[in-house]
């Protein structure tokens, strides 16, 4: 059975923040193909069922960040959002195919969830391999050590590139 949304478009919308695995709400409308206001809608109406492990709110600093990694800033009047976005852990994912009520929230979130466990699976064998690079390490003694660094450092996740904003002026001395 084909996916309605392929797992690495889901995989590509799970960001961290705050420590945690979250999905924008944006990001969840578009995938379930409904107005982010009617998400944001149905929440508010079942709050209840999203405590704060669930969902929080950005601050406008996360917001500014995000919309500038990202690039997400829409041109035109009335583009912009009037609210900040909120963000929804995995549970909180799991909990919106209920309040949704729609056959594509359901499969979509079936198909998130699958990414999510994608996710943790690949991390937890990271953590595994970490794990045997340390015994080998402990196990050898200093002839390797380079080796050993060269491979954590090809392990390490890459870090965000921020691009500096402006320009340069060439100093006339």
């Amino acid at each position: 059975m084909k996916a309605i949304v392929p797992v690495e478009m889901i995989e590509k919308k799970i960001l961290l923040i705050h420590g945690e695995k979250v999905m924008i709400d944006a990001d969840l409308a578009d995938l379930y193909e409904v107005p982010v206001k009617t998400l944001n809608q149905a929440v508010k109406r079942n709050i209840g069922r999203f405590p704060a492990d669930f969902m929080f709110q950005l601050s406008k600093e996360e917001d500014d960040s995000l919309r500038s990694q990202f690039a997400t800033l829409k041109k035109g009047r009335g583009a912009h959002r009037k609210y900040l976005p909120y963000v929804f852990t995995e549970q909180g994912v799991a909990m919106l195919s209920s309040v949704l009520n729609s056959e594509r929230a359901v499969n979509v979130n079936i198909e998130i969830m699958r990414a999510f466990v994608k996710l943790r699976q690949m991390l937890a064998s990271n953590a595994e391999l970490m794990k045997k690079m340390t015994d080998l390490e402990k196990k050898y003694d200093e002839q390797f050590k380079v080796v050993f660094q060269a491979i954590y450092e090809l392990m390490k996740p890459p870090e965000p590139k921020k691009r500096q904003i402006g320009f340069k002026a060439e100093s006339k001395e």
